[in-house]
């Protein structure tokens, strides 16, 4: 229901996700008058944070790559606290972990990378002609002929170990999917930001990053409504209508839907794109379970968990003082419940030589929508436009990333103050 003589904004944004909030934000620093719809009781979409018992438990297991470029240009990253992952995995294999790192920014673990057994002279030669492409010419990457990952590796001769044991496993928790299925210029543009940025948490949980946002956009002006879910979006004359439950219908003369994936069929003429799924395990363990907080996969898979990581030795603002945080994480299927506790406490007794069965649980999260497919070939941006007043949004009309959405935000926000 709408009152005779609604105000007329500029623009109704549907989602305060990190693209919702690009969105608003560029275009209330133009002058606009914004208003953002938001159906959860925060901003922040895909990427919450919960505070349990004193731990900060992300929903899912993130990780934010300063390196995207997207990044620098939306937020205070120093505001962050970004607190870095080592850049290297401990890998389980058959006769025990093993760990491999960079030489250059973890000289002291050189020995023991040399001495993993995961470094052949094929598997290395394999590797450099698959990455050095995109390292050096990323644009020529995006624009030339892509096919499914598997394919790529194959094609250029990485059978060996280091695929087998380190790279699939370790890729399986980034893009939620262990067929190689994906796109390869997407996963080596990935690689990329890994080579040149360290992946870390800001000490706040990943929530800091949306919630800085948010604040930005209200600076400029935004006014950002929590807990108002659009049922419907329709055209009336020069404006469109937005229904909202249980609050009055909102009148602007554009709308941008920048929903989650999921909700995309329900609000547009679109079909929902396809998603992949991940669910985290987040326990205290006690004693600590590890001295180093190096990201562990199982090279011989042997279970569900595709990564797991001592998160409070990364930021030990995730943890009570004294006490320790584990996250495991494990590819979700389409339907059903994913693997039982039994199975993942077994397995990460295996990755970390402790007796996992008395970790006290904290919570799973079920992420059924956590980053949208990306087969080959891939794309990276879609039309903004999907009638004459409405826009679309989010990482799944660019690459399926943190650096996606805050790309299509801007990018839609810049196609409207333009038309």
């Amino acid at each position: 229901m709408s009152p005779t003589g609604a105000a007329l904004h500029d623009v109704v944004v549907i989602g305060a996700g990190l693209a919702g909030l690009r969105a608003a934000g560029v275009l209330s620093n133009a002058g606009r008058d914004v208003v953002v719809l938001e159906a959860g009781d925060d901003v922040g979409g895909r990427e919450r944070t919960d505070a349990v018992d004193g731990f900060l438990l992300d929903r899912g297991f993130h990780v934010l790559n300063p390196a995207y470029p997207a990044l620098s240009r939306s937020v205070d990253l120093e505001a962050l606290g970004i607190r870095a992952f080592p850049v290297g995995v401990r890998v389980r294999r058959e006769s025990g972990s093993v760990r491999l790192a960079h030489p250059l920014r973890h000289p002291r673990l050189l020995p023991a990378t040399l001495r993993s057994g995961l470094l052949g002279p094929a598997d290395l030669w394999a590797l450099a002609r698959w990455t050095l492409p995109v390292l050096l010419d990323p644009t020529r990457v995006i624009r030339g002929p892509d096919r499914s990952l598997a394919a790529a590796w194959d094609r250029v001769g990485l059978r060996g170990p280091l695929r087998a044991e380190v790279l699939e496993p370790f890729l399986a928790g980034v893009i939620a999917e262990d067929g190689g299925d994906t796109s390869d210029a997407f996963v080596r543009l990935l690689v990329r930001m890994f080579a040149l940025g360290r992946p870390g948490l800001p000490a706040a949980g990943i929530a800091a990053l949306p919630r800085q946002l948010a604040a930005r956009a209200r600076a400029a002006g935004a006014d950002i409504r929590l807990s108002h879910r659009v049922t419907g979006v329709s055209r009336s004359g020069a404006h469109v209508e937005v229904a909202v439950a249980g609050a009055d219908t909102v009148r602007a003369r554009h709308a941008i839907v920048a929903v989650g994936p999921e909700g995309v069929g329900a609000l547009t003429d679109l079909p929902a794109p396809q998603t992949k799924g991940l669910q985290t395990w987040w326990f205290e363990a006690t004693p600590e379970p590890a001295f180093d907080a190096l990201l562990a996969v199982d090279g011989r898979r042997r279970g569900p968990i595709v990564n797991t990581a001592v998160l409070s030795r990364t930021a030990p603002s995730y943890a009570p003082p004294g006490r320790h945080l584990v996250q495991a994480t494990c590819l979700l299927p389409p339907a059903g419940s994913g693997p039982s506790e039994d199975e993942v406490r077994r397995q990460l007794a295996e990755l970390w030589g402790k007796d996992a069965a008395r970790w006290r649980l904290l919570r799973r999260d079920d992420v059924r929508h956590a980053l949208p497919a990306q087969p080959a070939p891939l794309r990276v941006r879609s039309a903004p436009w999907i009638s004459e007043r409405v826009l679309i949004a989010g990482d799944h009309r660019d690459t399926a990333s943190i650096q996606g959405a805050l790309v299509s935000g801007a990018r839609v926000a810049r196609t409207l103050l333009s038309a």
